[in-house]
């Protein structure tokens, strides 16, 4: 048994070593999507297995949230007067307009940043079209702009598009490997600019062998906005709908005794975002600025499958709402000591209650 000390400041202390970030999808480096690991909290109880033994640590009963959103091919190449961009589309507004982010590309990705702005420049993009930086998303905001397009994004993604990456990764990968079993292309081309990626390792087999459990799935939508770049950067709003149908399972679960599950932070966005103080769920749809922190609390969701996230990300705060900053803490600390692999092809972390303490304190 080892103490771990307790802190924001401790989870912040840590670092991810390069060679610690998955480079290619897993399916690339072993047998499959699944073929990744899965580290399993229960409190400060930690436990290590592999993705496959996914249904050992769930029950009939519980419901499992999904975001049924796909993905975009959502970097275009540009130029700024004679200024290489790569343009990043994040999300669309009400108003037609598009948030985007403009990066330098410096041949492994399009990592390099790039302030926003200046209000007016003119991006030029393939085949003649066009954008104009009007503002920023919101007062204050460095990276993402309004912008308005001389066509239509979703044809002039799927001819000259491709799936962001950072240059963690290895080089492109097809649209299909940025995709989860869960996603649903829409009707009018919306998706996200990427990857819901805690859903990643899921496989078809693996889905029909917990639906046969009785674990139950249940779908949400939230349409992802480029990832944040800066520490402590929140998320901006984003589109979510959570059907009748799904609030109902949830309700029925919850009062059943049920565990409500959600597979990634945006699940838990989307799902907390129609939930009441007293954790019922209605029916909603439109545009969240939900931010899960500590202070905040979760009222709906018992426990959370996601990736490994950046000591220093926001999406830390709602892990910690979820699991109580000693159990991150801890969590974290196991992960490293033990080389888990991070980022959207790496292994996950699935958040349980302190109800089952089978396994040993790190």
């Amino acid at each position: 048994m080892r103490t771990v000390p307790e802190g924001r400041a401790v989870l912040e202390a840590l670092r991810v070593p390069e060679e610690l970030s998955a480079r290619v999808p897993a399916e690339e480096r072993g047998a499959g999507r699944d073929d990744v690991r899965l580290l399993v909290s229960r409190g400060t109880r930690v436990s290590h297995h592999a993705f496959r033994d996914l249904p050992g640590h769930l029950r009939a009963g519980d419901v499992l949230i999904v975001n049924t959103s796909s993905t975009l091919a959502a970097a275009v190449d540009g130029r700024v007067g004679g200024e290489p961009v790569v343009v990043h589309f994040s999300t669309q507004g009400d108003d037609l307009r598009w948030a985007v982010e403009l990066r330098r590309p410096d041949g492994s990705g399009s990592t390099a940043p790039r302030p926003g702005g200046p209000r007016g420049a003119v991006v030029r993009l393939p085949g003649g079209a066009h954008l104009v930086l009007e503002e920023p998303l919101a007062p204050g905001a460095r990276r993402l702009w309004w912008a308005s397009v001389s066509v239509g994004v979703t044809g002039l993604l799927a001819r000259h598009g491709r799936p962001i990456r950072y240059g963690y990764t290895a080089g492109d990968q097809p649209l299909a490997a940025y995709q989860t079993v869960f996603a649903l292309p829409s009707a009018d081309g919306s998706g996200s600019a990427e990857m819901a990626s805690a859903a990643r390792p899921f496989t078809a087999p693996l889905v029909a062998e917990l639906v046969s459990r009785g674990v139950q799935f249940a779908p949400v939508t939230l349409h992802t906005g480029v990832a944040s770049t800066e520490a402590h950067e929140p998320p901006y709003p984003e589109r979510f709908d959570v059907p009748a149908t799904t609030a109902w399972l949830v309700n029925a679960a919850r009062a059943a005794g049920g565990r409500v599950v959600a597979v990634g932070t945006t699940a838990v966005r989307a799902l907390e975002s129609a939930a009441d103080p007293a954790g019922v769920v209605a029916p909603a749809a439109g545009w969240t600025d939900l931010v899960v922190t500590p202070r905040r609390g979760v009222r709906v969701v018992d426990g959370l499958l996601t990736g490994l996230h950046e000591p220093a990300a926001s999406h830390l705060l709602m892990l910690q709402a979820i699991a109580g900053e000693a159990a991150l803490t801890c969590a974290y600390s196991e992960a490293l000591r033990n080389r888990y692999l991070w980022h959207e092809f790496g292994d996950v972390h699935l958040v349980l209650p302190d109800d089952t303490p089978h396994s040993l304190d790190c």
